[in-house]
């Protein structure tokens, strides 16, 4: 029997249903109030940006003065809530042995993992201990003047007994230093539990100003403020910069009624920057002098300056990585681009040049190649796990990614429409009989990926799914997320670099292009160049093998001169494993069954390729990077035309192909 003093309460009208979508009731208190709020005599709408540990010390800390700010020695604090549930503890280890990784002391050594007592931390331990929390906090901290510490440990642990202090909770954390970059800088990973075992909700006040005014008192206490040279110094050094800057930021806070702004009735040297900045955003276009002494900013300012400080970064990269592999010769900047998605219709093709890290504490990574049009590229890649590792000189295709609804969403929405919401490989079998087996398992590992990473599907036991009528909406929602983590696909055209190629007994990218209706354009310099001169030694080789011969003004190449290279190689690669194995190869022909354990993957020219063994024989197959997880497992397919549909595991609903 239930007590007559309890109750739920509930928002909305009475005798409402509730929500289908099952929100948090502190959610729908949020939407209320923010409602509430925008009615007659509300003063402002309520955010919920107060919610959490720290609201009160965030909003002192952040009412300081402008003076008080320059004065104050500098940290850059970056902050990310992570969640943990799915594959986020996968990408926490993930994210534990990237910031261990070699090379980042300042002897080069592995990162040493310390915590608030002891130099010594074991992350496996740490991240145990974090199996159940809903979500961890990752930080950056980097302090200007880092470099005068010389160790960065004691300013580590005093910020977090601050903040143990204004989040009234002890803390549990781990950190680690690195010196391999020009500002020293400590990754800090903080579990999102506080001592009683409950979720750490952190106020967003705490986040963005909190700990970083916290951060630079401590830095204050230990090295001194800033003396008034070092203020005017810092200050004209900004003046003239095509990046954002605290000037910017001043001068923004600053805009009066009329949306002027005037560097008047401010410290003599704060006065003459900000006069100075506003001459300089004017001759950029992005500010205008409306009266004497008094500006109109454009709108975009932030938006332009940021953008611009970025380019920035990255072509001091680019020059950085070229001078690294050129002896020291710099590049001009007219032969340096920055790939931009939305305004890249063609694919790009290239050798890689370089790999490294465009964001740390997202995982963000980048690659640059040198491409056929005989510039550099540089192309963010968004989630680093996204793309295997690749040997400098591999050659690469990339390719914009859209983020809209697929035709497999509208097919799976269309027969569950027919069935009362439900959909399966039987029902689409069902409902369009010239549709394959094959084809209906493309749809169900479309909804596999969908129900893995966003749950926005569910799966019955008995293998089908519950459709729901918004389905299309959910899969444009899911390739929206997708395209922030991924917003380039990377094909590997040949791990093989251009030079190796050109004698090579195999299918080469250098025999592709020759054979291609339709190849890919070659500039006069860079990569274009090389490849050019390539192709003509490659000519030369398949001449003297009999592959090709020389025809009115252009090679005349044996007819399908790719698959007679690519089996050519296939074989000898098979010989020399069979007497490796002490098995016999059989080769997989379309149509034939493919059974077996994947024990490991080997690189041919044409391609990477996977092993299948089976007791007395094995098998080459075409390799997928998704294969990775099946290595030492029994794997099931079916060999086709152009590659192979695989069956893994027990259900029909789990197939890759």
């Amino acid at each position: 029997m239930t007590d007559d003093d309890e109750f739920e309460p509930r928002l909305g009208r009475m005798r409402a249903k509730g929500s289908k979508r099952g929100r948090k009731y502190l959610h729908q208190v949020l939407q209320a109030a923010a409602l509430a709020a925008t009615g007659k005599g509300a003063r402002r709408a309520f955010y919920g940006s107060r919610i959490g540990r720290g609201a009160g010390a965030g909003r002192v800390l952040a009412s300081r003065d402008a003076l008080g700010r320059f004065r104050q020695r500098r940290v850059i604090i970056k902050s990310r809530v992570v969640r943990l549930a799915g594959r986020g503890m996968q990408n926490a280890r993930a994210h534990l042995r990237y910031i261990q990784r070699d090379g980042v002391t300042r002897e080069g050594e592995p990162g040493r993992l310390y915590g608030a007592e002891r130099d010594a931390e074991d992350g496996k331990a740490f991240l145990d201990r974090a199996t159940d929390d809903r979500h961890q906090f990752r930080f950056i901290v980097s302090a200007e003047d880092g470099a005068e510490y010389v160790d960065l440990k004691p300013l580590t642990r005093q910020l977090m007994a601050q903040m143990e202090e204004d989040l009234g909770t002890r803390l549990d954390w781990v950190a680690v230093d690195h010196f391999n970059t020009g500002h020293p800088h400590t990754h800090i990973m903080l579990r999102g539990c506080d001592d009683r075992g409950q979720d750490l909700i952190l106020a967003r006040e705490y986040l963005s100003t909190g700990m970083r005014e916290r951060a630079a008192e401590i830095v204050d206490l230990d090295l001194g403020p800033r003396t008034d040279r070092e203020i005017q110094r810092r200050l004209l050094r900004e003046v003239d910069q095509e990046r954002w800057t605290s000037l910017d930021r001043q001068l923004v806070v600053s805009i009066d009624e009329r949306g002027w702004v005037s560097p008047a009735r401010n410290a003599p040297v704060l006065q003459a920057a900000l006069t100075g900045r506003l001459a300089k955003l004017e001759r950029m276009g992005l500010a205008e002098q409306v009266a004497p002494g008094r500006w109109r900013l454009d709108r975009h300012v932030e938006a332009v300056l940021r953008a611009m400080g970025e380019r920035g970064d990255i072509i001091k990269t680019m020059h950085r990585e070229l001078a690294q592999r050129s002896a020291g010769l710099v590049a001009p900047d007219e032969d340096l681009s920055i790939f931009m998605p939305v305004a890249a219709p063609q694919p790009l093709v290239g050798r890689l040049v370089a790999r490294g890290l465009s964001d740390e504490l997202r995982d963000h990574h980048y690659v640059m190649l040198d491409a056929t049009d005989g510039r550099t590229h540089y192309v963010d890649l968004g989630r680093g796990d996204t793309l295997e590792p690749l040997p400098d000189g591999a050659i690469v295709r990339v390719e914009r990614r859209a983020a809209q609804v697929r035709a497999a969403d509208r097919v799976v929405a269309e027969v569950a429409a027919a069935h009362g919401g439900r959909y399966s490989i039987d029902l689409h079998l069902r409902h369009d009989a010239s549709a394959t087996q094959a084809f209906a398992e493309t749809h169900v590992r479309r909804l596999e990926a969908m129900r893995r990473l966003t749950g926005s599907v569910d799966r019955d036991p008995d293998g089908s799914w519950r459709i729901a009528p918004d389905h299309l909406e959910r899969a444009e929602a899911f390739e929206q997320r997708q395209l922030r983590d991924r917003p380039v696909t990377v094909e590997i055209l040949s791990r093989l670099p251009l030079e190796q190629q050109v004698g090579t007994d195999g299918a080469t990218w250098l025999d592709r292009q020759l054979t291609a209706a339709d190849p890919v354009p070659l500039g006069d310099a860079g990569f274009g160049a090389a490849a050019r001169d390539a192709q003509r030694q490659r000519i030369r080789w398949l001449m003297a093998r009999g592959l090709a011969e020389q025809g009115d003004g252009a090679p005349v190449f044996r007819a399908n001169l790719v698959e007679v290279l690519r089996r050519r190689e296939l074989l000898r690669v098979a010989g020399q494993l069979s007497g490796e194995l002490g098995l016999c190869f059989v080769e997989a022909k379309p149509g034939d069954p493919v059974e077996g354990v994947l024990r490991r993957h080997v690189d041919l020219a044409s391609g990477r390729c996977g092993v299948v063994e089976k007791s007395k024989e094995f098998t080459l197959v075409p390799w997928r990077p998704v294969l990775e997880r099946q290595l030492g497992k029994p794997v099931a397919g079916v060999m086709r035309e152009h590659g192979i549909s695989w069956t893994i595991g027990r259900g029909r609903g789990q197939s890759i192909s």
